[in-house]
């Protein structure tokens, strides 16, 4: 075969082996994040408060998290088991969560239907969660050597988009039994569904022929030997940056909904939601594809701090929203912060398996990857818990349009986001170093 065949069979083959599995598994698993839309029906529907049930989900990411610091290793091995696994789980998470919503409809107040959400939408799809996330990423960055950014982005952000794909199909779902019986109904439907896809999925992932990962009594240095390759604050300066991104971003978005009836824009909170989607969805494959033009991809961790920080401060000083109802200025500052967080938060996610690559090449990219993804779990359990906290315990809450809010408590959310942001950029400044070479090792 010459050597034109062998390259048009590559291009052709890695849409095939890489891109398009990508996206089958990412955007069912990234279906965890359409939570705000049942998660109500599920309080109202087994007798229990909506805070007790939203544990459900925290746990969701926490062993999101903890399972592909575990895992990590089982995906470098072998990206099939891994994608098995993910399959598997999720899907039998979600038809597992239908049965005990079921469950507890015919059992009021059952603290066994409300353990069994944990267990099921928790940790089992959990733990597909954290493999679905990490199998297909390294065989993207094998695929597309020269557009690492660029590819990760494409499958994070269908990470990223499946709360906007997914959110007005399950809406539907809900809507379609007046008994209330679509909660459970539509977990067993989009279990199917989902099993599908990702089981396809899991058929057509498969790494480059010419990529050997090693076998048997084959020699392979440890992840942490591979860590400690570089300065040990090299990698904590990685994780810290990543955990606080995404602690800040979840401390803000878990408010957004409360924030823009502040700024009297309820009628448009629906519109705004799947605009931040966009956004968040965008920066995913924006940030990432930019950062292959750039000779450090650090530089656009540096520029998603700056853009938060600015916007943060900007409604901080202008306390845009306690003040912001009537005020088209601040409404927008509002706004612009709202999708800026939300554009970081997802480029934040896409960058960083290329920005490890990059300093500590290829061959244990998923097991680095996988440990790093803990900052995700903690910062899951970390990042609603410190806004509900400083709203529930700061400010006044008012009536608006019918709903209790608290204008000065996601006012004063902002200070702790706005401190972390200035800590996370001295790490990304000081503690990350750059790299000589974007190249694989």
């Amino acid at each position: 075969m010459s050597e034109q065949a062998k390259s048009g069979g590559w291009r052709a083959n890695k849409w095939v082996r890489a891109a398009i599995p990508a996206l089958l598994l990412h955007c069912s698993i990234g279906t965890v994040y359409c939570w705000s839309v049942f998660s109500q029906e599920i309080a109202d529907y087994i007798g229990f408060g909506k805070a007790s049930v939203e544990w459900a989900f925290s746990f969701a990411i926490f062993f999101l998290g903890m399972s592909a610091a575990f895992l990590g290793n089982i995906v470098e091995k072998d990206i099939h088991k891994s994608s098995l696994i993910a399959t598997v789980c999720f899907t039998a998470g979600m038809i597992l969560t239908g049965c005990f919503i079921f469950y507890g409809g015919n059992h009021q107040g059952s603290v066994l239907a409300l353990i069994g959400i944990y267990v099921s939408y928790g940790f089992i799809m959990g733990v597909g969660l954290g493999t679905g996330y990490l199998s297909p990423v390294k065989t993207l960055m094998l695929w597309f050597q020269d557009k690492k950014g660029l590819a990760t982005g494409l499958a994070v952000a269908g990470f990223g988009a499946a709360k906007a794909i997914a959110s007005p199909i399950m809406t539907s779902l809900l809507k379609k039994w007046e008994d209330g019986s679509g909660i459970y109904k539509m977990f067993w439907i989009l279990g199917v569904v989902y099993c599908v896809m990702m089981f396809v999925g899991h058929l057509l992932l498969k790494k480059p022929d010419g990529w050997h990962e090693p076998t048997g009594d084959e020699k392979k240095p440890s992840t942490m030997e591979v860590i400690k390759s570089k300065p040990i604050t090299n990698y904590i300066g990685i994780w810290l940056m990543f955990y606080i991104n995404i602690a800040c971003g979840l401390a803000l978005i878990s408010q957004e909904k409360a924030i823009v009836k502040c700024i009297g824009l309820a009628a448009f909170a629906g519109i705004i939601s799947s605009v931040s989607a966009i956004f968040n969805a965008g920066g995913r494959l924006g940030f990432s594809a930019w950062a292959d033009l750039l000779k450090d991809r650090n530089t656009i961790y540096k520029l998603i701090f700056i853009l938060s920080i600015g916007f943060t401060a900007l409604v901080m000083v202008t306390r845009g929203i306690v003040n912001g109802e009537g005020n088209g200025l601040l409404i927008a500052l509002v706004l612009c912060l709202i999708f800026v967080v939300n554009a970081g938060y997802g480029g934040g996610f896409s960058n960083v398996p290329t920005l490890l690559s990059d300093h500590y090449g290829m061959g244990s990219i998923s097991a680095i990857h996988g440990l790093t993804l803990s900052a995700w779990a903690i910062a899951g359990l970390t990042g609603n818990q410190l806004a509900t906290f400083i709203v529930n315990h700061t400010g006044e809450w008012v009536e608006h349009d019918g709903v209790k809010v608290n204008p000065a408590g996601y006012q004063n959310v902002l200070y702790a986001t706005l401190i972390l942001y200035i800590i996370a950029l001295v790490a990304c400044m000081v503690l990350v170093k750059p790299t000589a070479d974007k190249k694989a090792k």
